[in-house]
């Protein structure tokens, strides 16, 4: 089982800096299943037990979570212009930690956002080749068609030659200007410009699932929660 540096995995949490780890640490304040280290360099596996002054701490190299975006917040770890960063929602902890997000929406786009340490899944979260389906409930200012679903089903092709994948809607039965959208690309813009060419502009955006992980239904607008390793595998699985 691989081990690493006892200081590395502390710090890594974003709870302590490099210098209070090794203080801590020689002060005999940590101990690592059930037994005090003092020495930073130490190698632990983290799996192992780890406490800090009695305090059970999660050494998980990667972390990911489910965010419930709000409206007027910019998916991104610094502020853009007038609208503030979505991790300034976050606890100190988290924020050292460098979390960041797995793809974004836009500052009026609301719902389900990812955000992780975790690069490798955060590009295959938003690489286009995965083909990773990500479903919209959009409202227009009116009523979806037949003919609507049918010409996003087949392929959009804007002016200037940008093309799109077949993308699915799916028309509301109580309320036919309320629609589900789900692309697999996530191309700039790309809900927005599919109902353009449809002459639809959106009222309201919400982006609640990314392959088969649902938004979870418990999260007000800016509350978040971390999600397991199984439902962050749930990204990459299909709902069909």
């Amino acid at each position: 089982m691989e081990q690493e540096r006892l200081d590395k995995i502390l710090s890594g949490t974003g709870r302590f800096s490099r210098n209070e780890t090794r203080r801590i640490i020689a002060a005999g304040l940590v101990t690592v299943d059930g037994a005090v280290v003092r020495r930073p360099e130490a190698k632990v596996s983290r799996r192992s037990e780890i406490t800090v002054k009695g305090e059970t701490i999660d050494g998980a190299e990667f972390v990911y979570y489910m965010m419930n975006k709000p409206a007027g917040y910019v998916s991104a770890s610094k502020p853009e212009g007038r609208y503030p960063a979505v991790t300034e929602l976050l606890p100190e902890d988290l924020q050292k930690r460098g979390l960041f997000c797995a793809g974004r929406l836009d500052a009026d786009v609301t719902g389900l956002l990812l955000l992780t340490d975790d690069g490798v899944f955060a590009h295959r979260v938003t690489a286009p080749r995965g083909e990773i389906p990500k479903t919209y409930r959009v409202k227009t200012d009116g009523p979806f068609s037949q003919a609507d679903a049918d010409a996003l089903a087949a392929g959009t092709v804007l002016r200037g030659g940008v093309t799109y994948r077949p993308a699915r809607l799916v028309i509301d039965a109580g309320d036919p200007a309320v629609g589900l959208v789900t692309v697999t690309e996530g191309k700039f813009h790309e809900v927005k410009n599919l109902l353009a060419v449809r002459d639809r502009r959106i009222r309201a955006m919400e982006r609640i699932s990314v392959g088969a992980l649902s938004l979870d239904p418990g999260l007000a607008p800016g509350q978040y929660r971390r999600l397991t390793e199984e439902e962050a595998a749930l990204c990459f699985a299909s709902k069909c």
